[in-house]
């Protein structure tokens, strides 16, 4: 577990507080996160990855703000800790301790001139009314065991894993964190456990899926087991599949065809969106997604689930194909089909096209197609200002919370009704000119009349309304002003093809003060660094435990195209040529690398 090293207690640990003695087992360290302290075997037996703290604890987030809305309905009120200073009137200063918190909620309700809320419910401890949630792939039991621990307005956690040896950790990580009133572990298979809770009365509110890689054989038992209105939080970390290496894999996975283009994070998010709305529509439930992000090296989506045949006759009229031009990257979207309001009535047909003709209008070019997507808003701009704003107001609450403020900051800045971006460096290398810095180029496009925002996926991404003819108007006209050698493009490039056309609008680069978003003057953690060496995706889990010593080197062997890699050039001559390999070298066995003499390779 290289890199892991300061991360994990090296100390005997003692239990939280109000938890019982756990001892540690031979090989075992502890690791803190949150308000979680989780014992850790040393050997590859459970999955865990620190970085992705950050998904954790944006889905902690996310499910307060989600448990918030809906007990408020049940009379419930949550108390969470740290949020003291959105009290208005303060009615009882001086009360401590436990009593402070439980008064915390009244405060803010008669500060608001509310009525005092019937129950109120604290982290840690069983609420009757509250939520009842699932982790289907729980490991080691962490994700559960904060929830338990931060989150308030729970009746009951189901911590499931199929490995004999991660439930029994997670009946030993609930016991060690004092929360096994509320915790419970299983050894089941994740897609029986949910087939088995598809009754009305034992579905759960919250259904948490992070698997190793795809989680495309478990959605359709999630949108059966998750209730009306419920949460589903999904992780997809085959992000090669969904990024268009393996479009026929892609399909056979989520029903979706994905093609290599500068938006392919987003394209992600809207590909696993409709394997989702499709596999619900097949039991006449839609769903609602809160919020979509990509980050680091997976994609993170949170949709509510909800029945209604009426509105499932939309499913086909929210997806969309496709038409990527290989040549200048401009791309075109076909709905799958058409609604038409007819008075009191609606009325459904299908869509007409194409959108783009055999070839490209600006470069001549083919066409590639992908789909279908999602083409609806990926978020709920109100929701996510909720847990903006939460987060914003208790950053203690978060290691990460700067990074989610800055993530959910661009997430309330994007263009909510138009799919997909474009890059500016992928723009200028198409007709090969220098890049025009950012706000020079969106300010041309809102001096044009079009709207336009930034991605939270992708760093120099512009999102807008405006269509590719005015998109290619601003670059002629950049380029106009940064002249390209015509003489060295080929006359069948697409950059000739652009250039040979003149722009019919002139553009205007003059810096506005809207071109700047808020995130961006703010200088909020937008795009974060890699954290530590060797970061990324870890090794899965291995049944019998244990990490080969040598796992680093085959680490760096196999990341580069020749498997036999040598930082020493001297090392070099011990290798055979390729002769050698071939039976046909005069040398034998004084074969080397190269048998070119010194004085020739000086000419």
């Amino acid at each position: 577990m290289d890199g892991f090293d300061s991360l994990f207690n090296p100390a005997p640990p003692e239990a939280p507080a109000g938890g019982p003695a756990v001892g540690l087992l031979p090989g075992e360290t502890v690791v803190k996160e949150g308000k979680a302290s989780i014992l850790f075997p040393s050997a590859n037996e459970v999955f865990y990855n620190p970085v992705q703290e950050f998904n954790r604890d944006l889905t902690c987030a996310v499910i307060t703000e989600f448990a918030r809305e809906v007990l408020a309905e049940r009379g419930v009120q949550l108390a969470v800790p740290g949020e003291k200073e959105r009290v208005v009137v303060s009615l009882a200063e001086e009360a401590g301790g436990q009593e402070g918190q439980e008064g915390q909620a009244e405060q803010v309700e008669e500060a608001n001139g509310a009525e005092e809320p019937a129950v109120v419910a604290a982290v840690g401890e069983k609420c009757e009314l509250g939520l009842r949630v699932l982790e289907a792939l729980a490991a080691s039991g962490l994700r559960s065991v904060r929830f338990a621990l931060e989150v308030p307005g729970l009746q009951s956690i189901t911590a499931n894993d199929f490995s004999a040896k991660a439930a029994a950790l997670i009946g030993r990580n609930a016991e060690f964190n004092g929360v096994g009133h509320l915790l419970r572990a299983s050894c089941r298979d994740a897609s029986m456990l949910m087939y088995e809770m598809r009754g009305k009365k034992e579905r759960y509110d919250v259904i948490d899926l992070d698997p190793y890689g795809s989680p495309a054989c478990f959605l359709d038992a999630a949108v059966q087991a998750v209730g009306e209105g419920g949460l589903l939080c999904i992780t997809c970390t085959d992000m090669a599949v969904m990024a268009g290496n393996s479009g026929e894999t892609c399909y056979s996975k989520y029903g979706s065809v994905s093609i290599k283009a500068k938006y392919c994070h987003e394209m992600a998010l809207r590909i696993i969106l409709h394997s989702l709305d499709q596999r619900a529509a097949v039991y006449q439930r839609y769903i609602q997604p809160l919020l979509s992000v990509s980050v680091d090296f997976y994609v993170r989506v949170f949709v509510r689930v909800f029945t209604g045949q009426a509105t499932v006759k939309n499913s086909a009229s929210k997806q969309a194909l496709i038409y990527n031009c290989v040549g200048c990257g401009s791309f075109h979207l076909q709905r799958m089909g058409r609604r038409t309001s007819d008075g009191k009535h609606m009325k459904y047909s299908a869509a007409t096209g194409p959108p783009v003709g055999p070839e490209c209008e600006h470069c001549g070019q083919r066409h590639q197609m992908g789909g279908p997507l999602w083409a609806e808003p990926i978020h709920d701009s109100a929701f996510v200002q909720k847990v903006l704003s939460a987060v914003s107001g208790n950053p203690s609450r978060f290691g990460t919370s700067k990074r989610i403020e800055g993530v959910l900051s661009m997430v309330t800045e994007e263009l909510e009704d138009v799919p997909l971006y474009y890059t500016v460096d992928n723009l200028s290398s198409t007709i090969h000119c220098n890049t025009p810095p950012l706000l020079q180029f969106r300010s041309a496009l809102l001096h044009a009349g079009h709207r336009v925002s930034l991605s939270h996926a992708c760093k120099n991404a512009i999102k807008t309304d405006a269509p590719p003819a005015a998109i290619w108007d601003v670059m002629r006209c950049w380029e106009k002003m940064n002249p390209v050698k015509r003489e060295k493009l080929s006359a069948t490039s697409p950059a000739f093809r652009i250039l040979s056309s003149e722009p019919s609008l002139q553009a205007c680069f003059t810096v506005r003060p809207d071109a700047n978003p808020q995130s961006r003057k703010r200088h909020l953690t937008r795009f974060q660094e890699n954290p530590q060496a060797f970061w990324g995706p870890k090794a899965r889990a291995k049944s019998g435990g244990g990490i080969a010593s040598d796992l680093q080197d085959k680490r760096k062997k196999f990341q580069n195209k020749r498997k036999n890699q040598t930082s020493d050039s001297s090392q070099l001559k011990s290798f055979p040529c390729k002769k050698f390999r071939q039976g046909s070298c005069s040398h034998g066995d004084s074969c080397c690398y190269s048998h070119e003499p010194e004085e020739q390779k000086t000419d």
